[in-house]
């Protein structure tokens, strides 16, 4: 089994989806032998956001190649063989400003390319990625899960569809609400997550 793990908060160790992120891999590896573990902290080592430059390799013949298209595009192809050969995703992903880590958007859009994890058709859009489990880890300061916190929510959804587009239909979100409004909803946020982990099916 192979495990990608992805981590995208700038918090180190104050980091409530760190910390659960990694009960959920070490419950897996508990659970699994011989689990094959890729891990990567988006936030400590930032994938570059796309730029022209980067981009502009799309629409050059490789040997007019500058050495950042070289060393982007391989990093590109890394990090889609890396998420094509998971069969489990695990991925720490705060609510920042009621939205994603940058860090992680930068993920996606390396991993968003057409013909390897998506095509378009004469019917519209086809997922390529099948048969992956996905746990998405999920903090927010405060508490988005309720009809009018739903609102402002374009960090859990965005997720689910984003996947979804990639044809990932198997994912579960193990969440920390109100982690910012005092030590003891924090704790009590933190020991409920850890109980939904124990009870996933992995």
């Amino acid at each position: 089994m192979k495990l990608l793990h992805l981590d995208s908060s700038i918090l180190a160790d104050n980091s409530v989806t760190r910390e659960l992120s990694a009960v959920v891999a070490n419950t897996l590896r508990q659970r699994h032998a011989n689990v094959e573990t890729s891990y990567r902290d988006l936030a400590a080592n930032p994938i570059a956001h796309l730029s022209g430059e980067i981009v502009g390799a799309r629409f050059a013949p490789e040997s007019d190649w500058t050495a950042t298209q070289r060393s982007e595009a391989a990093l590109s192809e890394q990090l889609i063989e890396e998420f094509l050969a998971a069969d489990v995703l695990v991925i720490g992903a705060p609510m920042y400003n009621f939205s994603i880590p940058t860090q992680l958007r930068s993920w996606i859009d390396r991993v968003f390319a057409a013909g390897r994890t998506f095509k378009y058709t004469e019917t519209g859009p086809v997922g390529l990625v099948k048969d992956k489990k996905v746990v998405l880890v999920s903090a927010r300061g405060g508490v988005h899960s309720g009809e009018q916190g739903s609102l402002m929510d374009f960090q859990e959804d965005y997720l689910v569809k984003v996947l979804g587009f990639l044809g990932v239909s198997d994912v579960e979100i193990i969440r920390a609400e109100a982690v910012n409004m005092g030590p003891d909803k924090r704790a009590t946020s933190i020991h409920m997550a850890k109980e939904a982990i124990a009870k996933l099916a992995l």
